[in-house]
C-alpha cells in the first residue's frame, strides 16, 4: 500500500513566524515543506526567493520542496539549490527547454520535479516520463492560495497513474491545490501519492496541525 505524504505550503502560514511554523510542522506529521516561489510575471503574486529557502534551511530536517512559478527559470535554479532546496520543480509553461532545465536540476545533486498548469495536457510528459523525480498536477490555476479544486484534473491525474504504471515508473505524483479533507480521498483514489495542502493544513492554528495532516492523509 502507497503511503500518502503530505507536503503543507507555507502560503498559508504566519510568515512572521515561518521558522516556528515549519518547526511544528514536523512535530505535527508533515512529510515535506512545500515552498511556492511566485514572481509577478509567470503568475499574477509574489511571495519569497532564495532567501528566504536559506534561511527556514536549518529550522526543519524534512525536504524543502520548491515549487518555482517564475519565469524564465534557469538562472534562479542554483540559488535556490545552494539555498537547501531538496526537490526543485518548475512548470513546463515556463521554459521552452524543459529537458535541459530538468538536467540543470539534477546536476546540483536536487531531485527535479515538473509541474502542470490545468489546461496543460500530459503529453507535454512524453519524452519526459523517466527525467522526472516528481510530477506535479496543478488543480487550480496557480497564483493564488484558497482556490478551489478543479475536477477535470481528477481525469489527468488517473491518466498520469495509468501512464507511469505502464512504464513502471515510481515518481511522487503531487496535487496542489484546492485540497480539502472532503476530496482528499478521491485525489488519493485517483493516482496522487503526495498532496499539497495551504488552508487544509493551517485551519485552526497550531493545536489542529497534526489533526488536519492526519484527516488528509485518509
Amino acid at each position: 500500500m502507497t503511503t500518502i505524504k503530505i507536503a503543507p505550503s507555507i502560503l498559508s502560514a504566519d510568515f512572521a513566524r515561518l521558522g516556528e511554523e515549519i518547526r511544528a510542522l514536523e512535530a505535527a506529521g508533515a512529510d515535506y515543506i512545500h515552498v511556492d516561489v511566485m514572481d509577478g510575471h509567470f503568475v499574477p503574486n509574489i511571495t519569497i526567493g532564495a532567501t528566504v529557502v536559506k534561511a527556514l534551511r536549518p529550522h526543519t530536517t524534512l525536504p524543502l520542496d520548491v515549487h518555482l512559478m517564475i519565469q524564465p527559470v534557469d538562472g534562479f535554479i542554483k540559488d535556490f539549490a545552494d539555498a537547501g532546496a531538496d526537490i526543485i520543480t518548475v512548470h513546463a509553461e515556463a521554459t521552452p527547454h524543459v529537458h535541459r532545465t530538468l538536467q540543470l536540476i539534477k546536476s546540483f545533486g536536487k531531485k527535479a520535479g515538473i509541474s502542470l498548469n490545468p489546461a496543460t495536457p500530459i503529453s507535454v510528459l512524453e519524452y519526459l516520463w523517466a527525467e522526472v523525480d516528481l510530477i506535479l498536477v496543478m488543480s487550480v490555476n496557480p497564483g493564488f492560495g484558497g482556490q478551489s479544486f478543479i475536477p477535470s484534473q481528477l481525469e489527468k491525474i488517473a491518466a498520469i497513474r495509468a501512464a507511469l504504471d505502464k512504464r513502471g515508473l515510481s515518481p511522487d505524483l503531487q496535487v496542489d491545490g484546492g485540497i480539502t479533507r472532503h476530496n482528499a480521498a478521491d485525489v488519493i483514489n485517483a493516482g496522487a501519492t503526495v498532496l499539497v495542502a495551504g488552508t487544509a493544513t493551517f485551519t485552526g492554528g497550531e493545536a489542529h496541525y497534526a489533526a488536519n495532516i492526519k484527516a488528509l492523509r485518509g
